[in-house]
Formats: structure tokens, C-alpha cells, sequence
């Protein structure tokens, strides 16, 4: 009898099985562009970014309150982030048209490290404390700062991805970009809250000023990737091309307005979140870095989802993020219930990071690549204009408390984005 009579048969159907198990393991995408190793160091340097942002938001916002009592100034703050945001991010949109985006990432990061810096050593003096009740103005000037920088540097950011991956992966891309974040809004602010009750508000920032360091050396490292396909010499000149680009491309002025009002109607909760913390719930610092925590367990959720999807059906998807997350801000703005927060707060992160990365991919898939940082800009600072909105949301907390303020907003949204579901059929029909 020969050899190969002699080995032991292996059963037809348990071998297919096998080959369809591998097959699909083989055509799970949801990490693909990771086996890029130029995103992967955009993705780890950007990481530090964000981190170090989503620690500033528990600490600056809740140190803000601490302070002063009042949202009203929590929404001046908001503004004094906001109005940089505006104004410098069209000319971040030319700069990375004509600059090489790793040098903006790389200057952006490195001056967000030094404002950080700053604030640290001031709190570690003594001088940024509830015992100073004007030494607010510092923080008012760091976001002022960072609002700069911002502007200047988010085009770059996001018009960066395109350039690294390939046009089918940028939804994946994309998806993994907020992802990341969301993990770190799962870790990075109850360890801010966390830090601030055992630490003090010193130490949230000196971990940010690292943050920002490591983020700057791992983009440094990457090649510089893309081309320059901006070479007027007239800034003002780009700045109106991209205007006129944007109002002929129907499909990116919708896109962009709905966008612009999601983001205007569903981001003052962030504003206001301290105020439900300690006025609603009664959790303190923690309780709302736990907030913003577990919201991140639903945007994370989210974000995984649709970076696995195939490239269908998004602008449907985008409708409906819009409607899940203004339906669960609306129920979030009356409950003075910790468990019903709690759950409510997932559905918040899941109608964010929903909108975040299908407004983003659906923007960067149909634009033309010569006005790709121009139009990025102008959807940088539609995040700018929500600062009004958590001003005004601010104002009218101060007048009628934090329910009315918030659930104004909310329930707009829910109205918003059932009204576009219905009528904006071009944004529907995107795939």
C-alpha cells in the first residue's frame, strides 16, 4: 500500500468548512488600512492629539465651572474657541492645498504642546485656582490659542487621510480615525476626572504636554505623501475659488449644511455637560468623565460597524445618525435619573460618531482632490460655529435651567433631522 494511501483521510465537508471559516476571516475588513504603515503612524500620532483633547475637555471645562458658577462663561469659553476656529481654518484650508500637510500636523502639534505647557505651570503656582476668580482669563486665552491652531491645522488633518490610503478605504480610514478617538473618550476623560480628584487640575496638563510631544515625533516620521495642486499666488483668490467650487457642487453644499446644523444643535450638551454633572446628577468631576466615558462605548461601537460596511447606503446612514442622536439627547436633557444617563449616553455616541465619519468619508469621497483642504476647511468650521450654539444653549440655562437649555436644542435637531430624511432625497440616495 502506498504512503499516500496510508494517511489518514480528511472528511470533504469538514475541509470546506475550513475554507469558507478562512474566507471569511480573510474578508473581515474592519482593520485593512492599519496594514498601511503610513496610516498607521498618522493613526498613533493623532491619537496623542486626541487624547490630550479629550482630557482638556473634562479638566479646562470643569475647572472653567469650578471657578466661576457659571455656564453662561462656560459658553464664552466655547466662543473663545470657536472664533479662531472660524476665521483661520479657510486659510488652513489653502495652506494644505499648498503646503505639505506633515509640516502643518507637526508645527500644530508642537504649539499645542507649549500652550499646555503654559497652563500647567501656571496651575502648578497657584495662580489658575478657584482662589483667583479672574485668573479664568488664562484659560479663555490657552482656548483662544489652541483655536488658532486648530483652524489652521484640522484641513490638514483630515485632508491628509485621502492622501495616505486608497479611494475605496477611505470610509475605513475614516471609521478607524474615530474609532481611535472614541476609545480614547472611553479611557481619556474618567482618567482626567480621575486625575483631577486625586492630582489636581496640574497634572491632567503636564500628561497632556506629553501627549502632544509623542504625537509630533510620531508624525514626524511619516514621508510626506500627497502633491501640491494649490499654486496661486493670490490667498484670497483660493480662498474664493473654493466658495465657488463648494456652491457648484450641490452634493457637497448639502452635505455640508446638514452637517452644519447637526453640529450646531447636538454639540452644546458638551457645553453644558458639567452642569448636569454636578446640578442634575450630582456625579461631581468623575461622574462626568464616566459620562463622556461610556458615551464613547457607543461612538466606539459605531465606529467599528461602519468601518467594517461595505461603501452603501451612507447617506441614508448619515440621515439617520442625525435622528438617533437628536431623539437621545432630548431624552438625556430631562432625566435626572444616573442609570437612565448612563444608558441614554450611548445612544449619544452612537448618533455622533455616526454622523462624524459618514459627514466626513461622504465629503472627502465626492470632492474634487484640487479643492480637497479648501472644502475640508469650511466643514472645520462648521465646528467652530457650535460654540454659538453652546453659548446661546449657556444663556438659556442661566434663564430656565439646564433641561430647557439643552432640550431646545435637541428636540430642534429631532425636527431637523426628520425634515431632511424626508426632503433631501440627493443626500439619501448617496451611496
Amino acid at each position: 500500500m502506498s504512503e499516500n494511501n496510508n494517511r489518514p483521510k480528511i472528511n470533504d465537508e469538514e475541509s470546506s468548512g475550513n475554507i469558507r471559516n478562512r474566507n471569511f476571516l480573510r474578508n473581515i475588513n474592519t482593520f485593512r488600512s492599519l496594514k498601511n504603515p503610513v496610516y498607521r503612524l498618522y493613526f498613533t500620532g493623532i491619537m496623542g492629539q486626541r487624547a490630550s483633547m479629550n482630557m482638556q475637555m473634562i479638566a479646562r471645562s470643569y475647572l472653567i465651572y469650578e471657578i466661576t458658577g457659571s455656564a453662561a462663561i462656560l459658553g464664552v469659553l466655547s466662543i473663545c474657541n470657536a472664533l479662531p476656529i472660524l476665521f483661520f481654518s479657510v486659510f488652513g484650508g489653502v495652506i494644505a492645498d499648498r503646503i505639505h500637510k506633515k509640516y502643518v500636523l507637526i508645527i500644530g502639534l508642537a504649539g499645542s504642546a507649549i500652550i499646555s505647557l503654559a497652563v500647567a505651570l501656571l496651575l502648578s503656582t497657584g495662580y489658575i485656582s478657584s482662589d483667583n476668580e479672574g485668573s479664568w482669563w488664562v484659560l479663555a486665552l490657552s482656548a483662544v490659542l489652541q483655536g488658532c491652531i486648530m483652524g489652521l491645522m484640522i484641513p490638514s488633518r483630515q485632508a491628509i487621510i485621502p492622501e495616505i490610503v486608497a479611494e475605496d478605504e477611505i470610509m475605513n480610514a475614516v471609521s478607524l480615525d474615530s474609532t481611535g478617538m472614541n476609545i480614547l473618550r472611553l479611557v481619556s476623560p474618567a482618567l482626567a476626572g480621575f486625575l483631577v480628584d486625586l492630582f489636581g487640575y496640574g497634572s491632567v496638563y503636564y500628561v497632556m504636554t506629553g501627549l502632544y510631544i509623542f504625537g509630533t515625533v510620531c508624525i514626524m516620521f511619516m514621508p510626506l505623501t500627497g502633491k501640491i495642486v494649490s499654486s496661486a499666488s493670490n490667498v484670497l483668490q483660493d480662498i474664493k475659488e473654493g466658495f465657488l467650487y463648494i456652491r457648484r457642487e450641490s452634493t457637497i453644499l448639502l452635505l455640508l449644511i446638514f452637517t452644519l446644523f447637526v453640529v450646531v444643535l447636538s454639540m452644546p450638551y458638551m457645553t453644558l455637560l458639567p452642569v448636569f454633572a454636578e446640578d442634575v446628577l450630582n456625579v461631581g468631576a468623575s461622574g462626568m468623565g464616566i459620562l463622556v466615558s461610556v458615551s464613547g462605548v457607543g461612538a466606539m461601537i459605531t465606529s467599528l460597524i461602519l468601518a467594517s460596511l461595505p461603501n452603501r447606503n451612507r447617506g441614508i446612514l448619515l440621515l439617520t445618525s442625525g435622528l438617533i442622536l437628536g431623539l437621545a439627547l432630548t431624552v438625556f436633557s430631562f432625566s435626572r435619573n444616573w442609570a437612565l444617563s448612563l444608558i441614554i449616553i450611548v445612544f449619544v455616541g452612537m448618533g455622533q460618531a455616526g454622523r462624524m465619519a459618514l459627514g466626513n468619508t461622504l465629503v472627502q469621497y465626492y470632492v474634487d482632490p484640487n479643492f480637497r483642504g479648501r472644502v475640508m476647511s469650511i466643514y472645520v468650521m462648521e465646528f467652530g460655529l457650535t460654540s454659538f450654539g453652546g453659548a446661546g444653549a449657556g444663556l438659556l440655562t442661566d434663564a430656565l435651567g439646564p433641561e430647557i437649555g439643552l432640550g431646545a436644542f435637541s428636540i430642534a435637531l429631532v425636527v431637523v433631522s426628520a425634515l431632511a430624511f424626508i426632503f433631501l432625497r440627493r443626500i439619501r440616495r448617496l451611496e
